[in-house]
């Protein structure tokens, strides 16, 4: 006998798990508080105190009697509550609270999007500061390297004209050294012709020193 309620009641529980897993939801009326209890009829003991906007699944709905088998959402507790105090939508109170809160979010998203919209501007204004800022560092930089350029052509064009001068002074020099020994060749050519011409003279002066006694000599004997 015993058994024989074991497995029934498992059957119970299983069939009651399998219904409330397809359970419809239902909503406690408008009044206060209503009664769960664990039959159908005042007879039975109160198992809870449900209050107004709470949330059921209903289980099984018996016409005859007006009771309806319900849970509680959680799970935690499963009675008979009269039918005529079920609803298929939340009840006013619930829907105006939500309508309340829907309205202080609605109320609250224009303040955000106020603040969003400040942040934004404030993220915008940094932004074209920074670009500000990047388009002289650009502009710095074009003219740094405008500079430089200039100078390293500065630089190959002295640098080029440093050589040729180098070239220039080398052919100078050169030149210079030709001319020197030009010079050199034409001083002594110099020397020599006037060693030639003290050579010339000296003879000169020796023939004349020998021919002009023998001339007198022979004019003293033509005189006699």
């Amino acid at each position: 006998m015993n058994t024989f309620f074991k497995v029934a009641g498992t059957l119970f529980i299983l069939i009651c798990g399998s219904t409330q897993a397809q359970a419809e939801t239902r909503y406690v009326t408008d009044q206060f508080k209503i009664m769960m209890r664990s039959g159908e009829g005042v007879q039975h003991k109160i198992i809870k105190a449900l209050p107004s906007g709470t949330a059921l699944s209903l289980i099984e709905r018996h016409a005859k009697t007006g009771y309806s088998k319900v849970s509680t959402k959680d799970g935690g507790a499963i009675g008979y509550v009269l039918t005529r105090q079920l609803m298929n939508l939340p009840s006013a109170r619930s829907r105006l609270a939500a309508a309340e809160g829907k309205l202080k979010i609605a109320q609250k998203e224009p303040e955000q999007l106020k603040n969003r919209l400040a942040t934004a501007h404030s993220k915008l204004k940094k932004l074209s500061t920074d670009f500000s800022q990047l388009q002289k560092i650009k502009n710095r930089t074009a003219k740094e390297l405008t500079t430089i350029r200039n100078t390293a052509a500065d630089a190959i064009r002295m640098s080029e004209e440093r050589i040729e001068l180098r070239k220039n002074v080398a052919n100078l020099t050169h030149q210079l050294e030709d001319l020197k020994q030009k010079n050199r060749d034409l001083s002594n050519q110099n020397t020599r012709n006037w060693f030639l011409i003290g050579a010339a003279v000296i003879i000169a002066g020796i023939l004349i020193g020998l021919i002009l006694p023998r001339l007198h000599i022979q004019r003293r004997r033509d005189s006699w």
